[in-house]
């Protein structure tokens, strides 16, 4: 399937179960850790995190079966400290930084453009809010392609794996908003 063969739209309550199972397949095939609560609570609650508060949005890429193969998610929480480092989370305050979470492709639909187009589309959500400043997003480098991908999109602002102990081995990054 070429990317014209995919349509991108906001999530409605249909697409919940579908979204649900690539997000839940993503953290146990991909990053090995399963469901973890204190991680993973919106991908449960996925109308209360993403359809419900105005300025979140859930987007799915559905196939030519209507089956939804990919997800990307956006709201406006910044980056909490702990976990992650304080300089980060000051520079990233909710309420005017658009996180960007949940972009995930199943594996046999990637390297299609599907998580660039739902990257597109989450930030021009975020520039038609207007009261967004900054975009932010982090990233377990261990997950293959992650990493090249987000540093051909965005800036990184932190790489714990520098840090003494290498902290959570995470990446941050500030994307463009404009």
């Amino acid at each position: 399937m070429r990317t014209s063969d995919y349509s991108i739209r906001p999530a409605a309550p249909a697409d919940l179960d579908g979204a649900r199972a690539v997000m839940l397949d993503t953290v146990y095939r991909d990053f090995g850790t399963g469901y973890v609560p204190r991680w993973h609570g919106d991908v449960i609650d996925l109308a209360g995190a993403y359809l419900a508060p105005a300025r979140h949005t859930l987007l799915v890429a559905v196939d030519a079966e209507g089956e939804v193969v990919a997800t990307g998610a956006l709201d406006s929480r910044g980056p909490a400290h702990p976990p992650n480092p304080a300089h980060v989370a000051e520079r990233y305050p909710s309420g005017v930084t658009a996180q960007l979470r949940r972009v995930y492709v199943r594996p046999e639909h990637r390297r299609r453009g599907l998580a660039r187009r739902l990257v597109e589309e989450l930030l021009a959500f975020a520039a038609a809010d207007g009261r967004y400043r900054a975009v932010y997003l982090h990233t377990d480098p261990a997950v293959t392609g992650a990493e090249p991908f987000w540093r051909s999109l965005a800036k990184v602002v932190h790489d714990e794996r520098e840090d003494a102990g290498g902290g959570q081995g995470i990446v941050h990054f500030d994307v463009p908003l404009g």
